[in-house]
């Protein structure tokens, strides 16, 4: 854990993730309810008010965040200042006004080729998925309903990965988390493994690409630093960006690697642990 700020200090960039922290699970069905509660809202509009940019930052894509900033609908956005996003993990920075189309300012590549098939050798049922912007996702196999969104394109293994791509999700409805987290500690595998819902979820990405990387950007754009940004994350691809930020605070249900990143720990989402912490700045 860093340094709690001092007593004076206020957030100039609230950077939120949105599952598990803006959005609440729904038990048992690996989604979230796409609806933020009213105090939580209220609490984000006082921030925004009060001067401060507020940035999602998350492991959905440029398209499957853009509805959820839609849903915030801040008063008063100008139409010529769009909101910063963070996507896949930091690999894509994108600029949105509420009801537009997302506008891509950065995006980080790799080739995914190497570290898929090291993969698919060891879980030859894994299903692999790379965005399609703009429609949705080409994938292997079909995901689960409402894991991915916009429309599944089925693609060849090979061709999925024939180019540079941005993030590669992993889903292995017959493994654990566990089985992931082993997986990449023994391949050595660059990328982000985290849990969504009950079962095994792997992000890969470009070496040195997470949330916080994404967020660097946004700041060095708006001339503001690490130490300005609170951060409220509750996924193990929230433990980079907890860290590097002036406070970092975990979600209350976060194991406790993620915990372990932050500066303080609030409560869980069905109690409304981020509009509890931003209204110890913003109250």
């Amino acid at each position: 854990m860093t340094a709690t700020p001092r007593p004076d200090w206020t957030p100039r960039l609230l950077a939120l993730d949105i599952d598990g922290t803006l959005l609440a699970w729904v038990e048992d069905a690996g989604a979230t309810y796409e609806t933020i509660a009213p105090r939580l809202q209220r609490a984000i509009d006082r921030a925004w008010e009060a001067g401060a940019h507020v940035v999602l930052s998350s492991g959905r894509s440029a398209h499957g965040m853009t509805r959820i900033a839609d849903l915030l609908s801040l008063k008063g956005q100008p139409a010529d200042q769009p909101l910063w996003i963070v996507a896949s993990n930091g690999a894509v920075i994108v600029r949105y006004t509420v009801g537009g189309e997302p506008e891509v300012v950065h995006e980080e590549t790799f080739d995914a080729g190497p570290a898929v098939r090291a993969i698919l050798a060891e879980h030859p049922t894994a299903r692999m998925a790379v965005e399609e912007r703009g429609l949705g996702y080409r994938v292997t196999t079909p995901f689960p309903e409402g894991e991915l969104t916009g429309e599944m394109i089925l693609t060849d293994v090979d061709e999925l990965v024939a180019d540079p791509v941005s993030r590669v999700i992993v889903r292995d409805p017959d493994a654990t988390a566990e089985d992931f987290l082993s997986l990449t500690s023994r391949l050595g595998l660059h990328g982000t493994d985290y849990v969504v819902g009950w079962t095994a979820w792997l992000d890969l990405s470009p070496v040195g690409v997470s949330k916080a990387s994404g967020l660097e950007h946004v700041c060095a754009a708006l001339g503001l630093t690490a130490a300005d940004v609170l951060a409220i994350g509750d996924g193990r691809n929230d433990v980079e960006m907890l860290a590097w930020a002036g406070r970092g605070v975990a979600m209350g249900q976060a194991v406790e690697e993620v915990r372990a990143a932050a500066d303080d720990v609030t409560a869980t989402v069905h109690d409304e642990g981020a509009a509890v912490e931003i209204e110890r700045w913003f109250g």
